[in-house]
């Protein structure tokens, strides 16, 4: 165990004491069921993720089972613990992760799973589940890259595909039943896998195998164990009205990326936009009522002292009565100068409406995302924007005080022209010179422009993405046309990260060996523009003879098996495929 002595010798040493405000910590010797939550980047980000937050608190709910968390220590901490031969601990009670039975990782984001490898060797457990005996913790993953598990599939023991609240509890009833049985002793882990085998959400990877045909396309998926089934379902919450919601809330004594309370107010996306993988993933669309909402702001509120409450959800402004709900959190909140922050929103007349709310909004700026300034792109990528509206809103938010806008568009998109790139332009000049002859003053834009990169088991999963050349063809060309505004902020996101982003969300399990070679040269922090290193990527996936483009830039075709597959979202294929040739018809 590490002291707090040593610890805070280190970058940043509040993060690693696990003593925040509301933390949740339990008598481990007491404890029947020991689960290790990792997320596998720093502390800031990982506390900053919903999923995290709601997993944690619901295990910790459970009397028998502790839930304590672990995150990727930053770079000098994690040389001191290979320097002096020590292990990565819990953060609650600073146990050695080989004492607790699971050690679950959240899969968030492709460009972290170097950090599992690093978690995993920082803890001296080995990466490939062949390797690890009955001696060592079960490993599981789940979260967003689960729609695609094929690239870990090496590393994990099991992923749970979906939404984790209910099945977990199942999972661990199933856990405590075999423990029991098995003299309070860890339950073996193969017949504990083969129990889990018919637990609708759960993927066991060393139950299945895949042949590949002379091109390098997937000839067959199948189960190498009786009874395992070949379509494995996405779990989803079936009532969030009465799902858990963490009330203790953990206030950090650091700066996180998001520092403050989110309220999940509704689950799910109304819209059906061709690239969007979260709708997938968080299908169907689920509300919290009104007055499940405010008894959680006020419980989350009284029990952290936070001066502002995001309202989460994909499309918050599409919650069905958002307008008075914002009138009840305004009337709740007001005298106690608590401030009302949206975590996204679309150009509705809704958001005009709560917008005079401004005594209690969040001024500090406006988040939209046209995706394209072009009409045409948006009927090819099924983008619904009302352009009135849209400037009616600015208007209204310019005239209660906000003096700051954030665009988010996309560059790449399926028949993308020279025209769509200027689209983006004369869109963003249009408000800003619609503010300045309207009222002689100027607003600030911040514009964010991402590569478009086409995700499994939505309608573009067959396209490929761009090629890098006319990516950074097309940045410069933007940048050149922007670059005299002053008023202005332009970002680009880096294209090398958005290929490799592409690659791994779309490859099969041949991916692991890839990752191990790529961590084994030195990669980790990927996510962070000043680590990222992608000569090690492309030394990585050279030494096992795969053609990254291959999976990245090709034109798939229908009868093709996809390495994700067997993974029902509930869409089906044939769905996704219709919606996928209507926008060919757009084209």
């Amino acid at each position: 165990m590490i002291s707090e002595e040593i610890l805070l010798k280190f970058k940043s040493p509040v993060q690693y004491l696990g003593n925040e405000l509301n933390v949740l910590k339990k008598d481990f010797s007491k404890v029947y069921i020991r689960f290790a939550l990792c997320f596998p980047d720093v502390y800031e980000v990982g506390m900053s993720n919903l999923g995290l937050r709601i997993i944690y608190g619901l295990l910790n709910s459970i009397e028998d089972v502790v839930c304590e968390r672990v995150f990727l220590p930053q770079s000098d901490l994690q040389e001191f613990l290979f320097r002096e031969k020590k292990k990565i601990f819990s953060w609650e009670s600073k146990r050695d992760l080989n004492d607790f039975d699971i050690l679950g990782f959240c899969l968030s984001y492709e460009l972290n799973y170097t950090g599992i490898l690093k978690i995993l060797e920082l803890a001296d457990i080995p990466f490939f589940f062949k390797e690890r005996g009955e001696g060592y913790p079960l490993v599981i993953g789940g979260g967003f890259c689960t729609l695609n598990p094929e690239p870990l599939a090496d590393f994990f023991d099991l992923f749970i595909i979906g939404e984790a609240e209910e099945v977990i509890l199942e999972f661990i009833d199933i856990y405590r039943n075999l423990k029991k049985k098995n003299q309070d002793r860890r339950p073996l882990k193969r017949e504990f896998l083969h129990h889990l085998k018919y637990l609708e959400g759960v993927y066991i990877p060393s139950f299945y195998n895949v042949t590949y045909n002379k091109d390098g396309t997937i000839k067959k998926f199948f189960a190498t164990t009786q009874d395992a089934p070949l379509l494995i379902k996405r779990r989803s919450l079936k009532k969030i009205e009465s799902s858990f919601y963490p009330s203790f809330w953990i206030v950090p004594f650091t700066e996180i990326v998001h520092d403050r309370m989110t309220l999940e107010i509704m689950r799910g996306c109304p819209h059906s936009c061709r690239f969007c993988q979260a709708r997938v993933f968080y299908y169907p669309l689920r509300f919290r009522s009104i007055e499940k909402i405010l008894a959680l702001s006020r419980d989350i509120f009284n029990k952290t002292g936070y001066e502002e409450l995001s309202l989460g959800g994909l499309c918050v402004s599409d919650y069905p009565q958002i307008k008075i709900l914002v009138e009840k959190l305004n009337s709740e909140f007001r005298d106690r100068k608590l401030i009302l922050s949206f975590s996204s929103l679309r150009e509705r007349t809704a958001v005009e409406e709560i917008i005079s709310f401004f005594d209690i909004i969040k001024k500090g700026g406006l988040t939209f995302a046209p995706e394209t300034g072009s009409d045409k792109l948006r009927k090819i990528i099924n983008k619904e924007f009302n352009r009135d509206i849209f400037l009616s809103i600015v208007e209204k938010a310019y005239q209660k005080g906000f003096r700051h806008l954030k665009l988010y568009f996309m560059i790449g998109l399926p028949g993308e022209e020279k025209e769509d790139l200027d689209s983006i332009i004369d869109f963003v000049d249009s408000i800003y010179y619609f503010i300045k002859t309207k009222y002689n003053k100027n607003i600030g834009i911040n514009v964010s422009i991402n590569t478009f990169i086409p995700k499994p088991h939505t309608p573009f999963q067959w396209v490929g993405m761009e090629k890098l050349e006319e990516i950074s063809r097309k940045q410069s060309y933007i940048f050149s046309k922007m670059k005299s505004r002053r008023w202005l902020k332009i970002n680009f996101h880096n294209l090398y990260m958005s290929f490799l982003e592409c690659l791994l969300s779309r490859l099969d399990r041949r991916a692991s060996q890839i990752i191990y070679n790529a961590y084994r040269k030195g990669a980790c922090f990927d996510a962070w523009s000043g680590y990222f290193n992608l000569n090690i990527w492309q030394e990585a996936w050279k030494e096992v003879d795969i053609n990254p483009e291959f999976y990245v830039y090709r034109l798939l075709n229908k009868e093709e098996v996809l390495p994700w597959d067997f993974i029902e979202v509930g869409i089906s294929k044939d769905a996704l495929w219709r919606d996928f040739k209507q926008a060919e018809v757009d084209l």
